[in-house]
């Protein structure tokens, strides 16, 4: 498994209106923060310096919202190497973003699904390959929550392992999103999560929905995370080993010492595979 040196254990993501309950709290079990780049370059004053702080003190991962890896337009190379900058300056080790698009003549404020197909494979591909031409290593790609296919001609997982073989990039296991894309479109969520390469793995998410409906939930990441997505981390872990996972939480956020108590989650499950694995080191 490919296993980043510099992330380790649980991370949480650092949000604007988080600053302010985050002061003079102990943010201990957090080993990690995750931010959108697009909300943080060029931004200066208290929270400049705040972030600055907070990225001296623990590893900081860039989660695009821009990108639109997918979209139609060419990609926005003059963004790109603010984001190469960016990470520099901070000494960010990785860069992620959504296998979907969000742009078409202007923002669509959405991820839209990339149709499944073999052309869309190389399209995603090549702009992957350009993408990490431009900030010079490689990106990570997270598989995405969706809700229709249009011009599906491949699976879903053939979909996703086709772009990451062919772009040979890194991947961001989003937990959830395999959990609510196999009640909305009726798969099994354990062979798909088996079928996905361990070895791009460079981190994982895990986050709360919405239920819609029996057969319709949402990806909300503004809600606590179900015992079915906490079990799916652990089958997660069991699969490819223990990686560093991220909680993601972007609105209604709750007192300090929930969110905190989901990231302790994180590491309980990830200290009980850790000794499984021993064990089974020590009985080989």
């Amino acid at each position: 498994m490919n296993r980043n040196q510099t992330l380790q254990g649980a991370g949480l993501g650092l949000r604007r209106a988080l600053l302010g309950p985050f002061e003079n709290q102990d943010l201990n079990p957090v080993s990690f923060m995750e931010v959108a780049p697009e909300n943080w370059i060029n931004v200066g004053g208290w929270r400049g310096k705040a972030f600055a702080e907070y990225a001296e003190k623990r590893p900081m991962v860039l989660h695009g919202l821009s990108l639109s890896i997918g979209g139609p337009a060419p990609l926005d190379e003059t963004f790109l190497a603010k984001v190469r900058q960016f990470m520099r300056l901070h000494k960010v080790p990785l860069y992620s973003e959504h296998l979907s698009y969000c742009t078409d003549n202007g923002h669509l404020y959405d991820l839209m699904p990339i149709p499944f197909t073999e052309e869309a494979v190389h399209y995603v591909a090549a702009r992957i390959r350009r993408t990490q031409d431009i900030i010079e290593q490689r990106i990570v790609i997270e598989n995405v929550s969706y809700y229709a296919a249009p011009g599906q001609e491949m699976s879903e997982i053939d979909f996703i392992n086709a772009v990451l073989n062919e772009a040979d990039c890194d991947l961001l296991l989003d937990v959830n999103n395999i959990y609510v894309n196999s009640i909305n479109h009726h798969y099994d969520p354990s062979a798909y999560l088996q079928a996905l390469p361990g070895e791009r793995i460079a981190y994982g998410h895990i986050a709360g929905h919405y239920d819609h409906a029996e057969d319709l939930i949402i990806d909300t990441h503004g809600a606590a995370v179900i015992n079915n997505v906490w079990d799916l981390l652990g089958q997660a872990y069991k699969t490819f080993g223990v990686f560093p996972t991220l909680l993601e939480r972007d609105f209604n956020f709750p007192p300090v010492s929930e969110l905190l108590a989901e990231v302790a989650q994180i590491v309980s499950i990830q200290n009980q595979w850790q000794k499984s694995d021993e064990h089974k080191l020590k009985s080989a």
